[in-house]
């Protein structure tokens, strides 16, 4: 995955990417995968710029939910920008990524 100055990703999101995006080219085709990860991209990118933008959540974790799209990202702030820790579905336990550093 794409590194940028202050953002970090736990080496696990991208197989949470990874399997989200293999879903909806298996449902739904390329077009909707391609929508999903510009959209997941989009709000990467605006919490970067802005990283207070989106709801706290638990203990210090943000969460930012990629629009039509039933998925969400926890993110922590850092002194040197963002740590993107899990990208999950709504449905999914909630503990589900929490022990992520």
């Amino acid at each position: 995955m794409e590194n940028r100055s202050g953002l970090r990703y736990h080496r696990l999101v991208e197989t949470d990417l990874t399997r989200t995006l293999r879903y909806y080219l298996d449902e739904a085709g390329n077009g909707l995968a391609e929508g999903f990860y510009l959209e997941f991209q989009r709000r990467i990118q605006e919490a970067v710029a802005n990283p207070g933008r989106f709801p706290p959540v638990d203990a210090g974790l943000r969460r930012a939910n990629p629009r039509r799209f039933p998925y969400h990202f926890l993110y922590r702030i850092r002194h040197d920008g963002i740590i993107i820790l899990v990208l999950r579905h709504h449905k999914s336990h909630p503990a589900r990524g929490l022990n992520r550093r």
